[in-house]
């Protein structure tokens, strides 16, 4: 049955709009070709959405062209204002941007673990407030969370651990409360992660993967058929309870020591450098830093049997454990190595995980590096923030 002239238009709309998001300002002969719509339907959608105030002229096509057919049009990125939220374990990173995503201002502030709950979420709260001021916006329409934890599929709330601050669940309910207007929404840090590198990054030609996060902690995202898997309880990728050959004890259901984040977190992975007698950069976090220096003396021709060279063959000994169980189950096809440490690992690190997966699985596994490192998070808690916000903005008035 073919559809109504309302949804017609409707669609006619969104789709203009999503070019218009994708490709920068165009004029409406660039909309005629790009979305394949006649002349005269072109033309009735531009007036809409003019008038509705979600696009206007902002400049001409070709320095001597004059006249309506020369007009570029855009989205109108002072409409609504977003901002996104990484919340860790020890502070919190900001960034508010426009509507089509061009960052206005951005801070972060550490929070100390002896802080108070009511403190920590005082601070938090107030460094969206100064850096919302700072960038120039009277209010945020959207506000995207990245934590640490599992997120309640049926209710979209940080669910209650015992490893986590008790200040980021206060957190959501406290932003809510100072900025009622916002949609506030909050999703599991590494499950931003993947999105962030299947919009902008390492994932980019695959609808199918899985990010291993490898930070302060560890953690996976699942992405199969270009969904997002979050499982019954919304677990699904908490893999540094993965109990695993190498540990003293097995991980209990509050506490995921002995699993596989007693091979690979950060606390972890600093050990192991130390016992190749490899000293941190002051200015990284441990971890980080001891697996940058140990990636650059790799790069530099150190040879096989250097302390870092060792160091790294140890690291992918114990991140591989993870990536093969992962494998097993899933078949991704693509394991994108993310977080602060897959980061400065890079390629050197990637491709010795991926010769010792060969040598453990029979299926096919392509294992890379993550491209945009921690801020991952923050990158694909904009982006949710961002799509939420067009959707509504986007959506044909109803009638």
């Amino acid at each position: 049955m073919p559809a109504s002239p309302s949804t017609a238009r409707a669609i006619n709309d969104r789709l203009a709009l999503r070019l218009l998001q994708q490709e920068g300002p165009l004029t409406a002969g660039q909309l005629k070709q790009l979305t394949g719509l006649s002349r005269p339907t072109v033309a009735d959608l531009v007036e809409r959405l003019t008038a509705s105030g979600l696009i206007a002229v902002v400049g001409e096509a070709g320095e001597q062209r004059r006249g309506p057919n020369a007009r570029l049009y855009g989205i109108v990125a002072d409409r609504a204002h977003l901002a996104a939220l990484d919340v860790r374990t020890e502070g919190v990173a900001v960034v508010v941007s426009d509507l089509v995503g061009r960052v206005l201002a951005e801070a972060s502030v550490p929070i100390d673990g002896a802080t108070g709950t009511g403190s920590a979420v005082e601070q938090a709260v107030r460094l969206v407030e100064r850096v919302v001021k700072e960038a120039g916006a009277d209010r945020l329409h959207t506000v995207g969370i990245g934590a640490p934890g599992l997120i309640d599929p049926a209710t979209g709330e940080l669910r209650v651990s015992t490893g986590l601050p008790q200040w980021h669940r206060r957190l959501v309910a406290a932003l809510q409360e100072r900025l009622p207007e916002a949609r506030v929404s909050v999703e599991n840090e590494t499950n931003l992660a993947a999105l962030a590198e299947q919009r902008d990054g390492a994932a980019r030609d695959r609808d199918t993967f899985v990010l291993l996060w490898l930070g302060h902690g560890t953690g996976a995202a699942v992405v199969l058929d270009g969904t997002l898997r979050r499982g019954a309880s919304g677990g699904t990728g908490e893999i540094g309870f993965l109990p695993v050959p190498g540990t003293a004890a097995l991980p209990s259901a509050t506490d995921c020591a002995g699993g596989f984040h007693s091979l690979a977190g950060a606390a972890a992975v600093a050990e192991l450098a130390g016992e190749y007698g490899l000293a941190a950069e002051p200015a990284d976090p441990p971890a980080v830093g001891l697996v940058r220096a140990a990636v650059t003396a790799a790069g530099a021709g150190a040879g096989e049997r250097e302390p870092s060279a060792r160091f790294l063959d140890a690291l992918a000994d114990r991140v591989a454990v993870g990536v093969a169980s992962v494998v097993a189950i899933l078949d991704p096809g693509c394991v994108v190595l993310g977080g602060e440490i897959g980061h400065a690992g890079g390629t050197v690190l990637a491709d010795r995980v991926q010769a010792r997966i060969a040598r453990m699985s029979p299926l096919s596994t392509e294992v890379r590096p993550g491209l945009l490192g921690g801020g991952a998070v923050l990158r694909g808690a904009l982006l949710t923030a961002r799509d939420r916000a067009q959707d509504e903005l986007f959506a044909p008035p109803e009638r």
